[in-house]
């Protein structure tokens, strides 16, 4: 593992940033009749969003847990409270949401 050091540290730590950390959860209308169109339409939200530059990673959770998805937003958690409100999973009872505080590097990303 790569050595770094304190002045390493403090370098980069003045370039983090506040971001948003959504926990999109299942709930009651997960999995009825009906869910999967809107799932879809709460995934095509998902694109609008990250074409928009408000939702910088999305990441679906693929287990049997009620955890149904993470999702890093560049925004307040505020502002992202009130997208999430607007969501289509949310409005329809297929998703239920936690939006966290969180600190971020810029630039940061998954691997290809």
């Amino acid at each position: 593992m790569t050595e770094i050091s304190d002045a390493y540290m403090r370098e980069h730590m003045t370039r983090s940033r506040e971001y948003a950390v959504v926990l999109l959860k299942a709930a009651d209308g997960y999995g009825k009749e009906g869910s999967n169109a809107i799932i879809w339409e709460h995934a095509r939200r998902n694109f609008a969003l990250r074409a928009d530059g408000l939702l910088s990673v999305v990441l679906p959770v693929m287990d049997d847990s009620e955890l149904c998805g993470v999702g890093i937003f560049n925004g307040s958690v505020e502002d992202v409270r009130a997208l999430m409100d607007e969501d289509p999973g949310v409005r329809a009872g297929v998703f239920t949401y936690e939006v966290h505080p969180a600190r971020g590097f810029p630039g940061d990303g998954l691997p290809e």
